[in-house]
């Protein structure tokens, strides 16, 4: 919840203007609802997509508050985060209402970013693999091999967001490993190589580097960090560095 429609215009430009010809990674801003349509145009064009925070899993109807897909894809919208930690942890969100969304998220041809990870209790209890594969089992249920292989997954460990504890990149590939191991049980090995698993944990320009030079990190769910032009700019650079 950052940034007015002009703060938001304003980023997105400083965006463009800085990766403008930056064609080795695709770049996604997933301003607030009210920011999307000003961002669209902005970025109209460009090889920076548009994305949102969250979406409800029906068409229409009386959901007071809520935004659905065909809404996103009204306003250009070609992904969609969902199951963040932060709506799982104020808003009541659960696998099960993950599951419908990520369902609906594909029926509106939306590239559903699917956050899973575990909170700092569950780390210290040893939960972490049990937590994880909880919310990929059931967040996925009923999804075809075809719809597996157009999500993205996004790791974040909870206790590494804002606490001022990191998680190292060995902590974060062997979280990646595992997540890349889970899909190949559900969906097989070729299916699971072709998701991308991004790491969400404090991502800032002075870890990012190492953290995708991991072998199962693919990418970036960048949350504080993306608020100013600069250090998005260069988590940008430097991880695809990691990757190079």
């Amino acid at each position: 919840m950052y940034k007015t429609i002009g703060q938001a215009i304003e980023l997105a430009n400083g965006v463009k203007r800085a990766v403008a010809n930056e064609r080795r990674l695709d770049i996604v801003l997933c301003p607030p609802y009210t920011a999307l349509c000003e961002v669209s145009e902005v970025i109209m064009e460009t090889n920076v997509a548009l994305g949102a925070q969250d979406m409800h899993w029906e068409d229409e109807g009386a959901y007071t508050g809520e935004v659905s897909g065909a809404m996103l894809k009204d306003l250009s919208c070609d992904y969609v985060i969902i199951g963040h930690s932060e709506r799982r942890q104020y808003f009541g969100e659960t696998n099960e209402t993950v599951n419908k969304k990520v369902k609906a998220a594909l029926k509106h041809k939306l590239t559903p970013i699917v956050c899973v990870g575990e909170k700092l209790n569950e780390r210290q209890a040893g939960k972490t693999f049990e937590v994880v594969e909880d919310h990929i089992v059931n967040g996925l249920d009923g999804l075809s091999g075809d719809q597996a292989a157009s999500i993205v997954i996004a790791y974040e460990p909870v206790w590494a967001i804002g606490t001022g504890v990191n998680a190292t990149p060995q902590q974060a590939q062997e979280v990646h490993k595992f997540i890349r191991e889970k899909l190949a049980g559900i969906f097989g090995k070729d299916i699971a190589d072709c998701i991308r698993i991004q790491y969400g944990g404090s991502v800032k320009p002075e870890n990012i580097k190492d953290i995708t030079k991991q072998q199962d990190v693919d990418g970036a769910l960048v949350g504080g960090a993306s608020l100013k032009v600069d250090s998005f700019v260069d988590i940008i650079k430097k991880g695809l560095e990691g990757k190079i």
